[in-house]
């Protein structure tokens, strides 16, 4: 059965790449009726921020990536753990990577390291200078058994070193870049055990994807060069390596990595502006793979059914804001408006009580809105234009409609016909057009236009008898009576 994995490492945010990395792992055990995990890589204990496991769990649930193993949130927001390999942090796993180093070591495939940094740095610097490519020199492997005895005694500061063989390639099959060949002399003696008792990641993670039966391991093409290592290590303990899938980069619009320099990377920015996470979900499913018959807006399901290894692509994908706009624009259009108004309530409580507040003014806005915006954060803009005061008007399209003969008729007619009624609906609205247009003429351009200017001082723009609707009748009467 396939197993695949996401193991980030919590270090605040989730970044689009990392949402793409969990997306594709989820995807392909979707479709071959696996299981998709979840690992805290968090070895790196500098690095660790509070709060950014439950923050990963929760933006992973919203964006529809349900892991059916690893750290989960209660109903209170607390993590807990379900699974049958746990523990899923590294940190709580030390003595599981302490047992196997000390195997590779009595196996003579690994050694104790007892290096100061000054000595590695110095090392680093000097065959930097000598137009090498910086690695560590295996010194310590060369040490007798008493001289380690002796230095473990003393208490001496050390890390575990696997042990490379000299000038041999190295050939792994990946399922984007195919056959791959390294040699060792181009690959450092990689430490595995820190002199704080952790793990290294290319340690670790070989360890516990054979703990935890992975058999797909799918991650940033950044990995690659050191899966030899990978490899190797899974040869010294007669494992069998699962197979290897390295995306390539997400790249921002300057064919750069995309990172947080570039105004937003974290998935959580997106979904906070008003981005669906269906949306964001289907355009970050197509940064590096396609459907088949060549569709762009399909749901996790679809993408589910369709999905195979074989299509993503060699080449970086460029994140574009714009297509994302697109994207989730067409999601907002087709949400169903009751549904959209309550998301749209958010973006305007405590800037605009009285609409948020108004479930019919509200369903108003939204049906009136929901062609207009990209995002939901917008609607706080349609929301100001809408509550403005009309502007000036200063186009020649604007002037001509605002000089139209038939204005003043026009506006006394609303204003009579408007006044009979108890509040604006789209009904009532409809009906008092179609009694402008039958009984006074007045039509097209001749009727739209001076009303449109009268309560927003704009020629174009939404839906005009929605924006009465919403104002309500005492606003739209004011305002007609101080165009007249």
């Amino acid at each position: 059965m396939v197993r695949t994995r996401f193991a980030p490492s919590p270090t605040g945010y989730l970044h689009i790449g990392g949402l793409r990395t969990a997306i594709y792992n989820y995807l392909i055990a979707k479709k071959t009726g696996g299981d998709y995990i979840l690992r805290i890589e968090d070895t790196d204990q500098t690095r660790y921020v509070p709060g950014s496991v439950e923050n990963l769990v929760s933006v992973l649930g919203k964006c529809y990536i349900q892991h059916a193993e690893g750290p989960m949130l209660d109903e209170n927001g607390e993590i807990y753990e379900t699974g049958p390999y746990g523990p899923y942090y590294q940190s709580n796993r030390l003595e599981i990577y302490a047992k196997y180093a000390k195997q590779l070591i009595d196996e003579g495939k690994a050694y104790y390291c007892f290096c100061s940094q000054e000595r590695l740095a110095k090392l680093r610097e000097e065959q930097s200078a000598q137009g090498l490519t910086p690695k560590y020199d295996s010194k310590c492997s060369h040490l007798s058994k008493e001289e380690v005895e002796a230095k473990l005694a003393a208490g001496e500061s050390h890390v575990v070193r696997m042990k490379l063989p000299e000038n041999e390639d190295v050939t792994f099959e990946d399922g984007v870049r195919g056959t791959v060949t390294i040699n060792t002399k181009d690959i450092d003696e990689q430490v595995l055990m820190k002199a704080d008792g952790f793990p290294t990641y290319h340690f670790a993670v070989v360890v516990d994807d054979r703990h935890m039966k992975i058999t797909h391991v799918i991650r940033g093409e950044e990995w690659l060069v050191s899966t030899p290592k990978h490899i190797l290590l899974y040869r010294y303990f007669g494992w069998e390596a699962p197979s290897f899938v390295h995306l390539p980069t997400v790249l921002n619009k300057n064919k750069k990595k995309l990172s947080k320099r570039d105004g937003s990377a974290a998935v959580e920015d997106f979904l906070q502006k008003g981005y669906l996470p269906e949306a964001i979900v289907n355009y970050i499913t197509m940064l590096g793979w396609s459907m088949p018959d060549g569709k762009e807006i399909f749901s996790l399901e679809e993408a589910a059914a369709e999905f195979d290894l074989s299509r993503l692509s060699k080449a970086g994908a460029v994140f574009d804001i714009d297509k994302l706009n697109w994207i989730n624009s067409h999601y907002i259009k087709e949400m169903e408006a009751e549904k959209l108004a309550g998301l749209v309530k958010g973006y305007l409580v405590g800037k605009y009580d009285e609409l948020a507040n108004d479930e019919t003014k509200l369903l108003y806005f939204t049906n009136c809105i929901k062609d207009r915006v990209s995002f939901l954060e917008e609607v706080v803009r349609e929301a100001e234009e809408i509550f403005a005061e009309p502007k000036e008007v200063t186009s020649e399209e604007g002037l001509e409609a605002k000089a139209m003969e038939t204005n003043p008729q026009l506006y006394s007619a609303l204003v009579e016909l408007l006044e009979k009624e108890e509040a604006l609906t789209p009904e009532v609205m409809k009906a008092t057009f179609k009694t402008i247009q039958k009984e006074y003429k007045i039509k097209g351009k001749a009727l739209y236009m001076p009303t449109r200017i009268a309560l927003t001082g704009e020629v174009h723009g939404a839906d005009i008898q929605l924006i009465m609707c919403i104002l309500g009748k005492e606003e739209v009467l004011r305002r007609i009576k101080a165009a007249m």
